[in-house]
């Protein structure tokens, strides 16, 4: 697992060894990113079940100017924190080691509002995917923002989440990639 391309490119990233998690390969995660951009203009990114951070450090390699990781594994959130130190990416990231959700609830009151979300729980998880309308509804995502849900081809997720649409599947052998965006000529969801 390495960091594809932007300032760190190169970069070698520790992933955990067992089952606990999956992290996403850099053939996915290539891809993923030259359809998400490939470089970004700076922003906010959040890598929810962040493991090993592979997405949220290939974001701000590719020009975010900030990543929050959210990761309950121990073993998994001290390899993020390696590899974050080791791509001297400690100024401009916070890490939490907590529940997904309810880490949500702490970004919601502090008002966070990203520009990219990764969601990419366990696949045998599927009930975490609920989250997004609680991230749409409570304004964690910008309007110009992209919301990016890994899972299994047995998960069927929405096509739409409140008023955010899905505008993009891609599948990858046993992976699902689903891009959600703000439907064109929507404000901001009033609930």
């Amino acid at each position: 697992m390495r960091v594809i391309s932007g300032e760190r490119k190169g970069m070698p990233l520790k992933a955990v060894n067992g089952m606990t998690t999956r992290p996403t390969t850099d053939k996915v995660k290539e891809s993923l990113f030259n359809i998400l951009g490939p470089y970004f203009d700076g922003g906010i990114v959040l890598d929810l079940f962040a493991g090993s951070g592979g997405l949220g450090i290939e974001a701000l390699s590719r020009g975010m100017n900030k990543a929050i990781f959210i990761e309950k594994d121990g073993r998994a959130f001290q390899n993020l924190k390696s590899n974050i130190e080791k791509c001297r990416y400690e100024d401009c990231t916070e890490m939490y080691r907590n529940d997904a959700t309810r880490a949500l609830k702490i970004l919601i009151k502090k008002e966070v509002c990203a520009d990219l979300i990764f969601l990419d729980p366990p696949y045998k998880k599927s009930q975490y995917y609920k989250m997004v309308e609680d991230i749409v509804s409570n304004g964690v995502i910008s309007d110009g923002g992209t919301i990016v849900c890994e899972h299994d081809t047995e998960t069927n997720l929405p096509d739409e989440f409140l008023n955010f649409h899905k505008v993009r599947e891609e599948k990858y052998g046993g992976t699902i990639i689903s891009f959600y965006r703000l439907a064109e000529g929507e404000g901001d969801y009033v609930g």
